[in-house]
């Protein structure tokens, strides 16, 4: 009945080959298995027991009393302060129980004789073994309190696992002798049958591998810093990789995960408790391993496209071809089963020509294949995602480093919003696709084994299938083209949407000034829009996949039988269930199809954006040439330079410059807006492109940008900036950088935490900070762009004096100012005017890439108790709510939608089901046996049932791929509109990077992955009560092992989810820092590669690559602890249905009903951890629905539009503000920032607001524009109280001029109007000042382009822009913010006079350092500690000597006086 050549045995079918065969399936052969198994336990018991003599007597040799004594004290402290729990108190009792059981059956043995027919020494022999085992394992029981252990051994949890089997073996014999003698119940049958319970408890505790034995860490017996040694060494054991040190079988059944989740079913995981990765896979390692790679390959042929693609071919190569082996020999052990179920069909026939031994045969081949199956699947899945794992830390790697070395050409064309969806979304993407690689070389070997499978049975109709195979594969082409099309499409509308909210955010205070949120949110929409429609098009050509692919094997099974039954071929039952069985086990490659186009797809588009990416051009490392300071006197040297920010200009930047700066000068830099003063620091830099000329510097650099650069963390580590900390330099920076005083307010000092580009700190603070930064860095030669423009008048005058002039006295400085008052002091001045347009004017821009429109208060203002204003990112703990399951189903519909595709897919099930049993109830059992009805019957029902289950499964996909992302596209409305109705208070103390992943990597699980997910969750459950339904038709026994392996199922899920589930999150909340701080890197590249720290910030990444990848990792790697465990035990549960058929009597059953529950069962152990999977897998998944809910509901501002409250149409009309008793404070538990502010500005009059930095001066015009609700007290504008109309109706009536000019991507005109108000006419009437003269210059007048940031205009011609959107505007009231702090004093003076003139019938409120710009308002008001100190006419303040404001006026007036005189002036133009 055998193939010999399937066996590949020659002599199988002769007699002398089953001679040596005992008769398994009696009593005896397994006693005498089993008696070599415990004599296995026993002797290596006896090993362990002396080993541990050997070593405890070579100790006591060197042991003292007084250790002994001390040892002693110990043991009995630790006896002491254990717990046993119930799984050890039953362990004992079930031990105990087997033991009495065991030593009752061998007494009545030797009194009564053996009652079987085995022989008197083996029972003998079997029942003292047996005996003696478990005296042994008692008296270890008992001895496991001394030990405190708290794992079992793996020699003990083998022998617990084994006297299972045996019990549950000879169990099953007893009842089978009992059914087939009908005769009463034996004594030892009663032992056997009493001895299964406490073996299936002792199974369980086995499986668990504790031994309900824990310390109680609690005691109060333990010294206190015993305790703290100890945690700290725990922490520290546990964050080494487990995985580097585990060992072969740890590594085959993933073992070496078990003290994590030992951890993680005590308590949620922290961050701090997962394990490291191993050394391999760590970022650091892996980014060499490429860039090696990467630079091997670009030695050979080049950088390009291709070049990239090689690179990662060889980084992976190795680790994927191991991958592939793993995968080879899985799908080739996973098609034994079908081969088998002819010869099993056939033995249940009848043809037994060796009785069961063969049925015996046949079970444990299934069983064997299935094993290594389950090893080789898992081995293969691991390996995969950990290569993804090491190919995103590689390429993370390389991004980042890329970002910090892109040229500024380069950076226009590549926005940080575009940059932050390479890293969030394409990797992921890539990392996904290293997932299914296997499958592609999978798929031709699966379905090579397929065709060899039928064609054994079918012969030439095998040949039908190859064919319908052919075309099914064959729809792969123009599916994978229109793919890949629309992934283009998508990832496009992706970054366009991501750019322009990642510009939202960051620029998010100015749109609530201007009340320009609502405009921009209908712009998010507007792009969300695109996307979806994209989305959906792209969904369209997945359903036809999903149709056509769902359909594939009834299709190709239709194909065959019909070319069968044409031929004439007998389709007999073992045939048509061989073929099913083929088809079933084909069935899932080609369901994977869809999937693995769509991966390809988007993974392909993915890969080519960042490999374009990393072809971008570099900053020029030779662009500067750096001479040794012992060889030259001369620091800075520019000859004959011609600078070009953009090499295709005809007009340069900078030409003709010459410049020699000799050690120890001080220049001074200074002209007309857009006249190229940031340009000149820019070359001497190396950061604009050189045309020709050369430039030399001798010694180190430090840096000041125009605009602050703060990067997140404590002050002081700002200051330091990676420099090794020197208490005495440190102290003396903070002393000559006026920062004492602000370090006294702070609540923990100088280590108090400051918040995401410093946006909780005052202009002048951070512009001080950075300073500090460039001071402590103690360079040769320091390069100042402006910095004092954000000071008061005194702090400039100490800062310029004590810093400058004090402490860098004997250094090489060059520093752009506006402040003709710091001229004198400079040895050369270099003044610049502007002769070329505007496209050629970069200016400072490639500096301005954070723009810093931020609070003015002070930062102690908004630190709570521990100086921590940014706190941990938001976390959820213990399982996912069930509210956020049900807000996800019923978002559509009210979830009305969601039976309809569970019914669907019962109905395909219920209908794929009925024709496989159609197909095995109507075959005829022989080719001489006559079909049940006629083979065209029999064909055309299979085919109308097949056509049913095609058409259910199109109903099915098109209902949930609409529903899905419906259901997506409300989540990220409801995101959105709660993101942009948020306080100001919610950016203040949330970085955009958590925003932004949830708005990327959050919303693209929704989009693609989430709803799908879901719905295979419900799939599976269908399709395994389907299996079970087919099984239970003859194996209904089965439901009797179903019933302690699901329960064991179960315990293992609820063992598993804690742990995962944490992981899950751990591995969400790690992927922000490395999206805030590629950001922040990105926006101070400049400042980076200026100070030399670029290695020091691409190891800070490094490190955040693996903390992200730890949890990661580990996560991945329970999923497969998980599934092994489900395979094996699925594996149990299809064996012992095997082996019940075989032990069945012949007629209990049909044989072809028998076979197709044998053809359904082999997919048992998939399904069953398919169920299991997704479901721990869709709750980690529903995370990014937890997380986007979370910022769904966010505290709302007040409401935009109050109706029956809003002001007339011409309000205010006379813009008369009145301040009634105001106090204002940042939150309920910090002191308040504005304290009894009463004053009345009169309508139509000028009003400046002065005082130092941190006095109130910009809380209260917050305060005015209700960016900080009053606690106390009402602001009124023509006697209306603005806390009781909508925000829009207050912001839109006035206008805001701030310190810091903000820009957006776009064009003139959308940056001036951006709501569309205004005719051109209009706006250029508008813009009589200079801006207008340049727009003039260029072609394209308004539509000039404006990139990301404005980065191609100069921080003083930005400022004429918002000067430009005020006079449109025409608001009543206008503030000015220190709105002239950025530009020259000519060009103050022209924006002055403008504002005299076209705001002359308005009120306006001036903030100003400049003290000429507020003496001739109509009144003063000054602030000090958020208090009015003086409020009057300036004439009447002057008067009295002992005004707040006549010392400021003293102060400026005597600004130059006490600056030391200078010794060489010269002038210079370029």
């Amino acid at each position: 009945m055998f193939h010999q050549d399937m066996f590949d045995v020659p002599n199988f079918h002769s007699p002398q080959f089953w001679e040596g065969w005992k008769d398994i399936s009696t009593l005896c052969f397994w006693k005498n298995l089993f008696v070599f198994v415990h004599l296995i336990f026993i002797s290596c018991f006896f090993v362990q027991l002396l080993w541990k003599i050997l070593s405890k007597s070579c100790r006591m040799r060197f042991r003292t009393n007084v250790e002994e004594m001390q040892n002693c004290t110990t043991d009995q402290r630790n006896l002491n302060c254990i717990r046993l729990s119930f799984s050890y108190q039953a362990a004992k009792v079930c031990c105990l129980l087997l033991l009495v059981t065991n030593l009752f059956g061998l007494v009545f043995f030797l009194l009564k004789g053996s009652q079987g027919n085995c022989k008197y020494i083996t029972s003998v022999l079997a029942e003292t073994t047996q005996l003696i085992s478990w005296i042994i394992l008692l008296v270890i029981t008992l001895n496991l309190p001394q030990t405190r252990s708290e794992k079992l051994s793996w020699v003990i949890r083998t022998w617990l696992i084994s006297s299972f089997l045996q019990s549950t073996t000879f169990t099953v014999i007893d009842i089978q002798s009992i059914l087939q003698e009908k005769s009463f119940l034996r004594i030892e049958q009663y032992t056997d049958i009493i001895s299964l319970f406490p073996c299936i408890l002792l199974f369980v505790i086995a499986l668990r591998g504790t031994t309900g034995i824990s310390s109680d860490s609690g005691s109060l017996r333990e010294p206190l810093l015993q305790m703290q040694t100890s945690k700290a060494n725990n922490v520290e054991s546990q964050r080494s990789s487990l995985y580097g040190s585990a060992n072969l079988l740890q590594l085959m059944t993933f073992s070496w995960l078990n003290p994590l989740f030992a951890t993680g079913r005590r308590k949620p995981l922290e961050q701090n408790e997962v394990p490291d990765i191993d050394k391999n896979s760590s970022a650091e390692f892996v980014s060499h391993s490429f860039d090696s790679c990467l630079n091997n390959v670009k030695e050979r042929y080049g950088l390009r496209t291709s070049s990239i693609y090689r690179a990662i071919f060889v980084f992976i190569r190795k680790k994927a071809a191991i991958n592939a082996s793993f995968a080879v020999v899985a799908a080739g052990a996973s098609y034994v089963g079908p081969s088998l179920i002819v010869n099993f069909v056939k033995f249940l026939g009848g043809e037994r020509q060796h009785g069961l031994r063969s049925g015996y045969v046949l079970v444990l081949t299934f069983l064997g294949a299935k094993v290594v199956e389950s090893v080789c699947q898992r081995q293969w899945n691991f390996g995969a995602q950990q290569l993804a794992m090491r190919v995103r830390a590689a390429l993370i790697s390389h991004i980042y480093k890329k970002g910090l070395e892109l040229s500024s050409e380069s950076r226009q064309s590549h926005t940080s919003g575009e940059i932050i969806n390479y890293i969030s979304v394409d990797i992921q993407r890539i990392t996904d696709l290293m997932w299914h690689l296997n499958i592609i070389w999978m798929l031709p070997v699966q379905i090579s084994l397929a065709i060899y499978v039928l064609h054994k049975n079918l012969g030439v109709g095998s040949f039908a299938g190859l064919a319908a195979t052919t075309m099914v594969m064959a729809c792969n082409i123009p599916i994978t083209r229109a793919q890949k099309r629309f992934q283009s499409r998508i990832m496009k509308a992706k970054d366009e949407r991501m750019k322009a909210t990642a510009e939202v955010l960051r620029n998010m205070k100015i749109l609530k000034l201007q009340a320009w949120d609502i405009q921009y949110l209908h712009k998010l929409e507007a792009l969300r829009n695109t996307e979806y429609n994209w989305l959906w098009r792209s969904e369209r050509v997945q359903l036809i996949s999903s149709f056509i692919f769902w359909g594939a094997p009834m299709f190709i099974s239709a194909a065959t039988f019909g070319t069968c039954i044409l031929i004439g071929l007998p389709l007999t039952t073992g045939r048509v269930l061989s073929a099913l069985a083929t088809f079933r086990m084909l069935q899932e490659p080609i369901f994977t199809i869809p999937d693995l186009l769509s991966v390809l797809a988007q993974g392909k588009v993915s890969a080519d954006r960042i490999a374009k990416y990393l072809q971008e051009d570099e900053m020029k490392s030779d662009v500067v040439e750096i001479v040794p300071r012992t060889e030259t006197e001369i620091d800075v040297e520019i000859d004959h330079g011609i600078f070009c920010w953009n090499k295709d200009s005809v007009y340069p930047t900078l030409e003709n410059i010459q410049l020699k700066v000799h050690r120890g000068m001080k220049v001074a830099i200074c002209g007309t807006v857009g006249s190229g003063k940031s340009s000149l620091l820019s070359c001497i830099l190396g950061e604009l492109p050189k045309m020709g000329g050369k430039v030399k510097i001798s010694g180190s650099k430090a840096y000041v940008s125009q605009s602050p650069w703060i990067i997140s963390g404590n002050v002081r580590e700002n200051i330091i900036f990676g420099n090794p900390f020197d208490s005495e330099k440190y102290e003396k920076t903070v002393e000559v950088c006026a920062l004492k005083k602000d370090f006294e307010l702070f609540p923990n000092g100088d280590l108090t935490e400051i918040g995401e580009r410093g946006i909780n700190m005052s202009g002048g603070q951070k512009q001080r900070i950075q300073i500090a930064r460039a001071v402590y860095q103690d360079a040769d030669i320091y390069l100042l762009d402006d910095p004092f423009s954000a000071l008061d008048a005194h702090t400039g005058t100490q800062l310029f004096k004590d810093c400058l002039m004090g402490t860098l006295r004997d250094k090489t400085i060059l520093y752009v100012t506006h402040q003709v008052e710091f001229l004198p002091v400079a040895d050369l001045i270099l003044a610049s005017s502007s002769h070329d347009s505007i496209e050629e004017k970069k200016s400072s821009s490639s500096f301005q890439i954070i723009d810093t429109q931020e609070s003015k208060h002070d930062l102690c203002q908004d630190m709570d108790n521990r100086g921590r204003l940014i706190q941990d990112e938001e976390r959820e703990k213990g399982s996912v709510s069930k509210d956020v399951y049900w807000a996800y189903l019923t978002a559509v519909q009210g979830g009305a939608m969601v039976p309809i595709i569970v019914l669907a897919h019962s109905i395909f099930q219920i209908l794929q089901v009925a024709s496989n049993y159609w197909m095995a109830w109507a075959s005829p059992s022989s080719a001489t046996t006559e079909s049940a009805v006629g083979l065209k019957f029999l064909f055309m029902v299979y085919v109308l049932l097949s056509v049913g289950c095609s058409l259910c499964s199109l109903i099915r996909a098109t209902i949930l791929i609409k529903v899905g992302l419906l259901t997506s596209q409300i989540f990220f409305q409801k995101m959105l509109h709660s993101v942009l109705r948020a306080p100001m208070s919610f950016f203040d103390s949330t970085p955009s990077g958590r925003i932004l992943n949830r708005a990327s990597t959050d919303q693209s699980v929704l989009d693609l992955e989430l709803a799908a997910r879901l719905a295979w969750c419900a799939f599976s459950v269908i399709q395994i009560l389907g299996t079970i339904a087919v099984m239970s038709q003859v194996a209904w026994p089965t439901f009797a092992i179903l019933i302690p392996v699901s329960a064991i199922c179960i315990w293992y899920q609820q063992y598993y989810i804690p742990t995962a589930r944490e992981l899950a999150r751990l591995s969400e909340i790690q992927r922000s820092p490395i999206l805030h701080h590629f950001a922040e890197s990105f926006a101070g590249a400049t400042t980076i590669r200026a100070f030399g720290q670029k290695d020091r910030f691409s190891n800070t990444n490094l490190d955040l690559i693996d903390n992200y990848s730890r949890p990661w990792f580990h996560d991945f790697s329970a999923v497969e602890w998980f599934s092994f465990r489900l395979d094996l035990l699925s594996n149990f549960v299809f064996a012992f249905s095997l082996i019940l058929l075989v032990n069945l009597p012949e007629g209990f059953f049909s044989p072809s009903i028998a076979g197709l529950a044998v053809t359904y069962g082999l997919n048992l152990n998939s399904q069953l951890a398919t169920i299991i999977w997704f479901i721990c897998n869709i709750e980690t998944t529903m995370i990014s629905v937890e997380r986007i809910l979370q910022y769904s509901r966010i505290p709302s501002e007040a409401p935009v539009l109050i109706e029956g409250c809003r002001p007339p149409t011409n309000w205010p009309q006379v813009g008369t503000i009145c301040f009634k008793n105001l106090e204002v404070r940042y939150a309920e538990h910090l002191p308040s920032v504005l304290k009894n502010i009463t004053c009345t500005v009169p309508g139509r009059k000028q009003v400046g607001i002065v005082g130092r930095t941190g006095s109130g001066k910009s809380t209260l015009i917050q305060a005015l524009f209700r960016i900080v609700e009053p606690r106390e007290g009402t602001i009124q504008i023509d006697d209306v109280d603005i806390c009781k109309i909508g925000l829009h109706d207050l912001r839109s009536k006035l206008s805001i001029i701030p310190q810091d000019p903000i820009l957006f991507e776009g064009t003139v005109r959308g940056n001036l109007d951006p709501l569309e108000e205004y005719s051109d006419s209009r706006i250029w009437e508008a813009n009589k000042c200079q801006l207008g003269d340049l727009m003039r210059q260029d072609s394209k007048k308004l539509d000039s382009t404006v990139t990301e940031n404005g980065e191609n205009w100069s921080v003083g011609q930005r400022q004429l822009f918002c000067l430009g959107r005020a006079l449109l505007k025409r608001s009543n009231i206008l503030v000015l913010d220190e709105a002239t702090a950025s530009i020259d004093s000519a060009t103050d003076a022209i924006i002055q006079a403008t504002i005299r003139h076209e705001f002359r019938d308005c009120t306006i409120l001036i903030i100003a350092h400049r003290i000429h710009t507020v003496i001739d308002s109509d009144l003063i008001l000054v602030l000090s500690e958020g208090s009015i100190v003086e409020y009057d006419k300036p004439s009447k303040l002057l008067e009295r000597e002992d005004s707040s404001f006549a010392k400021l006026i003293k102060e400026y007036s005597t600004r130059s006086q006490s600056i030391h005189n200078p010794t060489h002036t010269a002038t210079k133009t370029s």
